[in-house]
């Protein structure tokens, strides 16, 4: 990471509450073509959410504690907080002498922006405030959130517009957090009805909603120079599993995300 940090852009994409089954059945099976191209050997690396809902595992992820690998042993971090007996951070681990990875970039020479999505971004009140205000720039609207079926669509094209601005000299941070997977997601699922309800079938469904347009996301953050790609998922979320549903539960379902780095090389990612 200490050869990444200042020669390329970086973006942290998180796609809000999606499961690691469904996510590694639809790349095995070849309904997430764009995102699965990218994916190291064309599959989602299996780990540990570090929270169980959005708040919490943003909150340990912009502090540079992102999904931990689910095998045993001592898994070196990408970033780290300067902390005394840290015991994952490695040679090649980037670490920083700020409170958060957004301001340690930040302090590096990077642009730090956040394109919301979920209600912890929405910016309407004091807690909705907290993780956007991380950032130099943020942006939300009810176009971005769990609520519009057009709500990935609407996220790139301010993703787009922000790439586009960002001073050619200066790298960038750019932060998305997807809203698409998360309830409701039953209008992504052709013939579903808000009666039928959010379910598995519809969780994928938003998935694949999802893939169609990502390739944007990564056209525009390649197009400055080359990029890191982070794409993962915050925690899961139960659908009837043993009779849980939802999530901030103690599940497998919420705890086993999906996982993915990979570069994009200038101009590569069409």
């Amino acid at each position: 990471m200490n050869r990444i940090v200042g020669s390329h852009d970086i973006l942290l994409v998180t796609l809000d509450t999606l499961r690691f089954d469904v996510a590694a059945e639809l790349a095995e099976a070849g309904r997430i073509p764009n995102l699965a191209r990218h994916l190291p050997g064309g599959r989602w690396e299996k780990r540990h959410a570090p929270g169980s809902f959005t708040y919490a595992s943003h909150q340990a992820m912009f502090a540079g504690f992102l999904p931990t690998p689910a095998t045993p042993g001592r898994h070196p971090r990408l970033f780290a907080a300067a902390f005394t007996g840290s015991e994952t951070t490695a040679d090649g681990t980037f670490v920083y002498d700020t409170p958060d990875l957004v301001s340690g970039l930040a302090k590096a020479g990077y642009h730090t922006a956040c394109v919301g999505g979920v209600g912890f971004f929405n910016q309407r009140g004091a807690l909705g405030s907290v993780l956007p205000g991380l950032f130099e720039e943020s942006h939300w609207e009810p176009e971005f959130g769990v609520a519009s079926p057009a709500s990935f669509e609407n996220q790139v094209a301010r993703a787009e517009e922000i790439a586009a601005r960002t001073a050619p000299e200066q790298p960038l941070f750019l932060f998305v957090n997807v809203s698409a997977l998360h309830q409701p997601n039953w209008f992504h699922l052709p013939g579903a009805s808000e009666e039928d309800g959010d379910s598995r079938a519809t969780h994928a469904a938003a998935l694949e909603y999802v893939d169609r347009h990502i390739g944007r996301l990564f056209a525009a953050m390649s197009s400055r120079r080359p990029c890191l790609a982070i794409v993962c998922s915050d925690h899961g979320t139960a659908y009837g599993d043993d009779g849980w549903t939802g999530h901030r539960i103690g599940h497998e379902s919420v705890w086993t995300v999906p996982y993915a780095h990979f570069p994009l090389g200038q101009g590569d990612a069409r």
